[in-house]
C-alpha cells in the first residue's frame, strides 16, 4: 500500500494506537481521563494559575474546545478556575489537591504507556524517533 510509506497515515495510526494504549492503561487503573485531559493537567503542574487560552497553546489543542475539556476536568473536581487578577474577562485554571494527588500517581504509569508506544523499537531506536518527532513538531535539533 502507498499509504504504509505517507507519513500522515503512520502518523494518524501511531496515534490510534497509542491512544488505545493510554486508555486501556488507565481504564485498568478505574481512572476516567483521556490523554488530552492528563496533558491538561500536565501543563498545570509546571504552570499553576494559567489561562485556558494558554493551557490549549502549551498542549496544542484549539482553544475553541480547550473549555471542554478544562470543564470535564473541573467536573471530576481535578482543576478549579477562578477570575484573574490582571484581567476579569480572563479566567486562570489550577489543579486541585485532588488532580495534583490523581497527576502524581498516573504519571508513572503514563510514563510506562510510552514503552508500549514504542515497544517495537529499540532503545537507541525509541530515542531517535522522540528526537526526530520533537524536530518535526517543535523544530527542535533534539
Amino acid at each position: 500500500m502507498e499509504a504504509h510509506d505517507m507519513a500522515g497515515h503512520l502518523i494518524r495510526r501511531l496515534h490510534q494506537f497509542s491512544t488505545q494504549v493510554f486508555s486501556a492503561r488507565v481504564r485498568a487503573l478505574a481512572v476516567d481521563i483521556t490523554p488530552v485531559q492528563f496533558a491538561a493537567m500536565d501543563a498545570l503542574r509546571g504552570n499553576p494559575g494559567i489561562d485556558q487560552a494558554s493551557v490549549a497553546a502549551l498542549i496544542a489543542y484549539d482553544r475553541a474546545t480547550i473549555g471542554g475539556v478544562i470543564d470535564r476536568l473541573e467536573a471530576k473536581g481535578l482543576i478549579e478556575r477562578t477570575v484573574s487578577q490582571q484581567d476579569r474577562r480572563a479566567r486562570t485554571v489550577r489543579m486541585t489537591d485532588a488532580g495534583a494527588m490523581l497527576y502524581d500517581a498516573l504519571l508513572p504509569e503514563v510514563r510506562a504507556v510510552q514503552d508500549d508506544i514504542l515497544g517495537r523499537l529499540s532503545r537507541s531506536e525509541q530515542a531517535r524517533f522522540l528526537a526526530l518527532a520533537r524536530k518535526a513538531v517543535l523544530g527542535d535539533s533534539g
